[in-house]
């Protein structure tokens, strides 16, 4: 879901011995992001297990069970073509990413085709002289590819309306489409009860429902939650409004700096950008993977801080691929390059390079914790929800590097 910051655009806790408690596992975390032992030692996802009896949990299913796009494997550092710079379509120089194969076309032409009929004809979502970036926003593609274990389409249909309607919340009313930081709690909020309905007196409640369809947000959110509903279960349905929660509190902060032209400190940056990120769209890997992941389980401080990691992690990749469309838009629009480079000095170049780094290192603490916590709590629906989220990431990151109608990347090599 988009967070927002781009104009229209594992888990916690190293473990202890194999067996312990998620509680001990999150005791054992590391105390920094960027623990380098903890990264140069957890084992990589690629050998979480996959199969066989575990004792106390019984025997995990083989691969077919638990779809994976396969091990992750670190990767090679994105390289610069022939010394020059990187040519559209390009990964970004210096970024860890991985490779991730080419979603289906067959279901990415039934979701696209699927996605746009819901746009146009269920919640009127955008006027024609939009069509152009609704096509170009490539939805269908970015969820085929951030969910390969989508049992059908239906599963995946559940996944693509939510990442659209987020998006129209995000144009029409933070950013291209009328969007401003004036009054935007005001609207965000009334927008949220189309997630978590009101409930109210008699009296009331019809001017409410009827609100729902008073403009595109409203009801792209209200129809995406009913088919979500009807996917998830009651737990996975409250873990999604909470994470919109959080969502929308990222946005309101946003709005507050703009309002008040503040820049904030590096860390402010990463904390805003921590609720105001992608956090709602892998979370919901498991419904649309057709299984569950136990709300005890996900409430676990070490599976938080994993998904914290990697929803960090993934939202900076947002901010390096859409850094040179923001400079290009009106105002001032904050992004982790920008913000480095105000707060701490240097050259737009070096702000640029420094936030790479800092996405590679959350990366990398993702990838070892998600792999510790894997190892000592190897619960078969665990183990496939944090693949989920690591497959998301890694889809993520292609769509992005990939979508050239959105992005190109800035002149630093």
């Amino acid at each position: 879901m988009p967070p927002r910051g781009e104009s229209p655009d594992a888990p916690a806790g190293g473990p202890g011995a194999p067996g312990g408690t998620p509680a001990e596992a999150a005791d054992a975390a590391p105390a920094a992001v960027g623990a380098t032992a903890a990264v140069a030692t957890a084992p990589a996802l690629g050998a979480i297990p996959t199969a066989g009896a575990v004792p106390g949990v019984g025997t995990i299913p083989g691969p077919g069970a638990i779809p994976a796009a396969g091990p992750v494997v670190v990767a090679e550092a994105a390289p610069v073509a022939d010394g020059g710079p990187p040519e559209a379509g390009d990964p970004i120089p210096g970024l860890y990413w991985h490779p991730v194969p080419e979603p289906d076309p067959e279901r990415v032409a039934e979701v696209s085709r699927r996605i746009k009929s819901w746009a146009v004809d269920e919640v009127q979502l955008y006027p024609p002289e939009w069509e152009d970036q609704f096509d170009g926003f490539s939805v269908g593609r970015y969820m085929v590819g951030c969910h390969p274990d989508a049992p059908d389409i239906d599963h995946l249909m559940v996944a693509t309306r939510l990442m659209v309607a987020e998006n129209v919340v995000d144009d029409c009313y933070c950013e291209d489409h009328g969007g401003s930081p004036v009054g935007l709690g005001g609207r965000l909020l009334l927008a949220h009860t189309a997630l978590d309905p009101l409930h109210t007196t008699q009296a009331y409640g019809p001017d409410w429902a009827e609100s729902l369809g008073s403009d595109a947000p409203r009801r792209a959110y209200r129809s995406a939650m009913e088919y979500f509903n009807a996917a998830a279960t009651p737990a996975q349905a409250d873990r999604f409004r909470h994470d919109m929660a959080r969502l929308h509190l990222g946005y309101l902060a946003e709005a507050a700096w703009s309002e008040t032209d503040y820049v904030p400190e590096v860390w402010e940056y990463l904390a805003m950008r921590q609720f105001n990120n992608f956090r709602p769209c892998p979370t919901i890997t498991d419904t649309v993977g057709g299984y569950e992941l136990p709300a005890d389980l996900h409430a676990q401080p070490a599976v938080q801080r994993v998904i914290a990691l990697a929803s960090n992690a993934t939202t900076i990749v947002n901010d390096l691929y859409s850094y040179t469309k923001e400079l290009a838009s009106p105002g001032r629009h904050l992004n982790l390059p920008v913000v480095i480079a105000e707060r701490e000095g240097g050259s737009e170049r070096d702000a640029y390079l420094k936030a790479v780094e800092v996405h590679n290192e959350l990366m990398h603490a993702f990838e070892a914790e998600a792999a510790a916590l894997a190892a000592a709590c190897p619960v078969p629906t665990l183990v496939r929800f944090l693949r989920g989220v690591a497959v998301w990431v890694d889809g993520n990151h292609n769509w992005h590097q990939t979508n050239t109608y959105r992005y190109s990347l800035p002149d630093f090599w």
